[in-house]
């Protein structure tokens, strides 16, 4: 079995959607967030806090590049890691890239009650989701072997066109 990545905005549905395409295919599930959480013994927003975004992407590229070495898993990533060109290559030389994607007010409405996402703590947060967005997605896209939008349906059938896309239902 080939490695699963999942790239794409903070809401989008990486790690919902990513636990159960990984139970489907009884793969194990990675999420790089949750695993520089658990070894550093703090949440991302402190992370941020103590040591800015910049600390925050070197912890990060080193996680990215530790779990693609991995074989056979499915690795949910943080929004921004693909702001990194060693994090995009090691996703693209090592797995199947799936971009999950939706529009920005579902993106806002998704994350509209979370206090944990450090770079949406900002006055103006729809101007902070379209800004990332325009700087982010057209990477997302150049690493995708295939995209997938997320707004309009139901976790069951967007798991089910992963798979059918995977060519692995």
């Amino acid at each position: 079995m080939e490695n699963i990545f999942l790239v794409g905005p903070m809401g989008s549905g990486k790690t919902t959607i990513g636990r159960q395409v990984a139970k489907r295919l009884n793969i194990q599930f990675y999420d790089s967030d949750k695993e520089i959480e658990e070894r550093t013994g703090a949440d991302i927003s402190l992370i941020f806090e103590i040591e800015g975004e910049e600390g925050f992407r070197e912890r990060e590229i080193k996680m990215i590049e530790e779990l693609t070495s991995k074989r056979g898993i499915l690795l949910a990533t943080g929004g921004g890691a693909v702001l990194s060109e060693q994090n995009r290559r090691c996703l693209m030389s090592r797995g199947r890239v799936i971009y999950l994607k939706s529009t920005p007010e579902k993106l806002l409405d998704r994350t509209s009650k979370d206090k944990k996402r450090p770079l949406l703590n900002t006055e103006d947060r729809k101007k902070t989701m379209l800004d990332m967005l325009e700087k982010r997605a057209p990477l997302y896209e150049e690493i995708a072997d295939f995209i997938v939008q997320t707004d309009n349906q139901v976790i069951k059938q967007i798991v089910n066109n992963i798979c059918e896309q995977l060519d692995l239902s």
